[in-house]
């Protein structure tokens, strides 16, 4: 321990009468952990925001799609089969599915009085509401009766309430979507921009056979797609097995077979997110990195310098009684030294630049402990690997070579 103190004594000498050539080696480091902290930081930043907006995008949802089916050895071809009957039958059967509702959407031409905005057309029942998790600020939604009946009414979201009303208050009022008026029933709580990149307040929500009559026309029953939702997320894998089985019976799909769907759920969808973001995390630390390593090299050659500059200090040091290993000790705990001071100013000032970042952007960025501990460690290990050479040049100088240095 003595040893040690006394090296960490002679390195802070070192670094006071050089403080220059300590600084611009610092640099280095400090940059390469400034880098990691940062990367770690946001990394872990973004990987929660986007996957809080998918956990907000749907609730436990399943998405049911048609899929490209191989029909008596002609060309493959996209045969949309799914119906509401598909949906009905899977929310009757499917003990693991709390909601199910049908999907139909294309981009139309929404009209009141002077204004005239496109926006994006959904047919769908009351279901999709708590699969999609939206709600109602203003007025209500349709009744089953209005599903039943086709109704001509609608739900509306924030934008297009804001394109179409400005500051008038659409509840009750009549809009015409291609030749048919549609009353406004209800504006939709704002949800902001989903994790694809759409605005979720930029559509309008109508009954599904209201959609069907008369904004687009579809074979009966028929649907671009299905939306459920699991009774909770420890089911869900659970239902899309039997979301699964429950569409191969209908369609009269036999094993071994390829399903004309596929059942997707949003654990997959984060999955599959929390995988990209690792591969760009990685990339990022890996020229991080090289950062490190450049600053690591930087160390080596300032104590390669110190050890030429010191010589005959090392050789009075020997010849008073000192060991190699005191001076291998010595200018390993300089080069350790050095290179901690760089990662505590890079901890330090790549935390504080994370926290900032976080707060423009929204996103919870605190490095984490481990974060931290990794900066820490590898400054220390830098320190120990690029000092190690001229600390073992150092210790190896003959005593009386050294003193006949000038």
């Amino acid at each position: 321990m003595n040893l040690v103190l006394g090296a960490i004594r002679l390195a802070l000498s070192a670094i006071r009468r050089n403080k220059l050539r300590a600084a611009l080696t610092v640099l280095g480091i400090f940059i390469g952990v400034t880098a990691v902290v940062m990367v770690t930081a946001l990394a872990g930043g973004a990987s929660q925001s986007v996957g809080g907006q998918i956990d907000s995008f749907a609730s436990n949802a399943l998405f049911i799609n048609p899929e490209t089916v191989q029909q008596s050895g002609a060309r493959a071809k996209t045969a949309v089969r799914l119906t509401e009957n598909d949906g009905k039958a899977i929310l009757r059967e499917a003990v693991s599915v709390q909601y199910v509702a049908p999907w139909l959407s294309s981009m139309g031409q929404v009209i009141y009085g002077d204004k005239n905005v496109s926006t994006l057309l959904v047919g769908t029942t009351s279901q999709y509401f708590p699969i999609r998790r939206y709600t109602i600020e203003k007025g209500e939604s349709w009744t089953d009766a209005d599903e039943t009946l086709k109704t001509k009414v609608c739900v509306i979201g924030q934008t297009v309430a804001e394109k179409l009303f400005g500051l008038e208050d659409p509840i009750g009022r009549t809009i015409r979507i291609g030749r048919a008026p549609y009353r406004v029933l209800g504006v939709m709580t704002p949800k902001g921009n989903s994790p694809f990149g759409e605005d979720q307040d930029d559509r309008i929500l109508m009954p599904v056979g209201s959609y069907r009559a008369r904004v687009a026309r579809t074979a009966p029953g028929r649907v671009d797609m299905l939306m459920a939702s699991a009774t909770s997320e420890g089911t869900t894998s659970r239902a899309q097995e039997q979301i699964t089985a429950i569409l191969r019976q209908r369609h009269r799909i036999g094993e071994g077979k390829d399903p004309d769907f596929s059942v997707n759920t949003q654990a997959e969808i984060r999955a599959a997110q929390q995988a990209i973001t690792g591969v760009l995390s990685g990339l990022l630390l890996a020229v991080a990195a090289v950062s490190l390593v450049v600053g690591g090299i930087g160390v080596m050659n300032i104590m390669l310098v110190s050890v030429a500059e010191r010589t005959r200090e090392i050789g009075i040091r020997m010849s008073i009684g000192a060991r190699e290993r005191d001076i291998l000790v010595q200018f390993l705990v300089e080069a350790i030294v050095l290179s901690m001071m760089g990662g505590f100013l890079g901890i330090v000032v790549g935390g504080g630049l994370t926290i900032g970042l976080g707060k423009v952007l929204g996103w919870n960025t605190t490095p984490t402990v481990e974060a931290v501990g990794v900066a820490a460690a590898t400054s220390a290990i830098i320190g120990v690997v690029f000092g190690f050479l001229p600390a073992q040049r150092a210790a190896s100088l003959d005593p009386i070579d050294a003193l006949r240095t000038e």
